[in-house]
C-alpha cells in the first residue's frame, strides 16, 4: 500500500480524485469496461458509512482502493500495449479451491516448486503484465514496489507474517486479479463494510471472471504452452464461472473441520482491525465468525451442485492427508493431472516439505471461544460435508 497520498474528507465523492491519481501514476486514463464502477461507487459509500476508521485506518483503505485500481489501469494499459496477448486459450490449468485455511496455500506453492508451471506472482497481481524473465525481476519498478509494499505491511502487523506469509516474487491468490473488478469478497475484509457485503452479495462476479481471464492469458502471454497452476479459496462459490472462462480445468479441492478452518480465517483477518478501526473489536469479530460461516457454507453448497454437473473434473484433498503424507498426496494430484513427479522435481519437492517455510515466521494461533461460537454451531450450517470427508478426523 502506497500511503503518500492523503485520504479524502469524504471517500463516497472522490471517485473523480481516485480515477485523477490512478491515470497520473499509470500514464492512461483507460480503465477498461465501466462494469467496475457500480462496485467502486458502494465500496467508497461504504467507507464512510461502516467502518469506525483510526486516522491510519483511512489513509490504509483509500491506498488499498487507489492499488486496486491502479492495478486494473496497468492491465488495461498492458493489454493494450501488447495486441494479441489474448491469441492463445488458457490449455487445461491446475486449479486449486477450497474454503480457506484448508491447506490451499501451502498446496498452492508446493506445487509451484515444479518449473513446468507458471503462476501468478504477488507482484504481476499488483501490476498485470506480460511476464518478463524471471533475472530482470528485481531491476522492474513494480517488482521493487511490491516488495517494499509487503515489507512496510509487515512492519505495521508482524503477526500476519506467521498468519499468511506473501513474498512479491511467489505466487499467490486470483483473488487480487478479481478484486480490480471491484466485485470481490475480499473488498469487505479488512474493515467493517457491511454495506458493500451487502450489495456484493447480490452480484454476479461474471464480468470479474471475464477480467481475470483476460489477465491470465496477459501475464503468460510470453509463455503460451506453460501449463498455469492458479489457487483461490472464493472459486468455490463460483466454480460455474471457473469452468465457463476454463472448460478444461482441473480442478484439486481441498478440506479441513469447518470449525478449524473459519475461525483461523477470521483470527487472519481480525489481526488489521486494531490497526484500521477503533474500539468494537470483539463485537465485530463475532459478526465476521458468523458472516464467513454463513458464507463459506453457502460456497460449499453452491460448490457440489456445480460438480455434480462435471463429473471428473475435481479432486477431492483433505487437510490431515496432506500433512501426515503431503508426497503421497502429491502422486495423487499429479496422476490426476495427467503429469508425472520427474526424478529431478521429486528432491525439490521434498526439500521444500522438509524445510516445512509456511512455520518460519511463527505459529498462527487463534480460538472459536473468542468469536462467540462454540464448534458444533460452526459446523452446524455445513450440513453433512463434514461427514462426507470425514474431517473430524483430519
Amino acid at each position: 500500500m502506497d500511503l503518500s497520498y492523503d485520504p479524502p474528507e469524504q471517500f463516497r465523492t472522490a471517485i473523480d480524485q481516485v480515477h485523477e491519481i490512478v491515470a497520473g501514476e499509470v500514464g492512461s486514463d483507460d480503465f477498461g469496461p465501466d462494469d467496475y464502477l457500480a462496485g467502486l461507487k458502494v465500496l467508497l459509500q461504504s467507507m464512510d458509512y461502516d467502518p469506525r476508521f483510526s486516522e491510519q485506518g483511512r489513509r490504509i483503505a483509500w491506498a488499498r482502493v487507489i492499488g486496486t485500481l491502479r492495478g486494473r489501469a496497468h492491465a488495461i494499459k498492458s493489454m493494450k500495449d501488447n495486441p494479441g496477448f489474448d491469441a492463445n486459450e488458457v490449455v487445461s490449468p491446475v486449479v486449486i479451491i477450497g474454503v480457506p485455511r484448508t491447506g490451499t496455500t501451502a498446496l498452492h506453492r508446493l506445487m509451484a516448486v515444479d518449473r513446468r508451471f507458471q503462476g501468478l506472482q504477488t507482484w504481476l497481481l499488483d501490476s498485470p503484465m506480460p511476464r518478463p524473465p524471471i533475472e530482470t525481476w528485481s531491476d522492474s519498478p513494480e517488482f521493487r514496489k511490491s516488495a517494499e509494499l509487503l515489507d512496510a505491511q509487515y512492519a505495521a502487523s508482524p503477526e500476519s507474517r506467521a498468519a499468511h506469509h506473501r513474498a512479491a516474487e511467489e505466487v499467490h491468490e486470483c483473488c487480487f486479479l478479481l478484486s480490480q473488478s471491484f466485485r470481490c469478497n475480499i473488498l469487505s475484509c479488512s474493515h467493517s463494510a457491511a454495506t458493500y457485503d451487502a450489495w456484493w452479495c447480490g452480484q454476479s462476479e461474471w464480468p470479474g471472471y471475464q477480467y481475470y481471464k483476460q489477465c491470465v492469458q496477459l501475464i503468460g502471454s510470453n509463455e503460451p504452452q506453460t501449463r498455469w497452476l492458479l489457487k483461490n479459496p472464493g472459486h468455490i462459490e463460483n466454480l460455474d464461472l471457473l469452468f465457463t472462462v476454463f472448460p478444461d480445468a482441473k480442478v484439486i479441492q481441498t478440506h479441513r473441520d469447518p470449525a478449524k478452518a473459519v475461525p483461523s480465517l477470521v483470527a487472519l483477518l481480525m489481526q488489521m482491525h486494531p490497526i484500521m478501526e477503533e474500539g468494537r473489536y470483539e463485537q465485530r469479530a463475532e459478526n465476521m465468525l458468523q458472516r464467513e460461516v454463513a458464507k463459506w457454507s453457502n460456497a460449499v453448497r453452491k460448490c457440489d451442485r456445480v460438480r455434480a454437473e462435471h463429473p471428473g473434473k475435481v479432486l477431492d484433498i483433505v487437510h490431515g492427508d496432506f500433512h501426515r503424507e503431503p508426497m503421497n498426496v502429491l502422486e495423487q494430484i499429479y496422476d490426476f493431472i495427467g503429469m508425472e513427479i520427474t526424478d529431478e522435481v521429486r528432491p525439490q519437492l521434498q526439500q521444500r516439505i522438509d524445510e516445512k517455510p509456511e512455520l518460519q515466521h511463527g505459529v498462527h494461533r487463534y480460538s472459536i471461544t473468542d468469536y462467540g461460537m462454540t464448534e458444533d454451531e460452526a459446523r452446524e450450517p455445513f450440513g453433512d460435508y463434514i461427514q462426507r470427508f470425514d474431517l473430524l478426523n483430519n
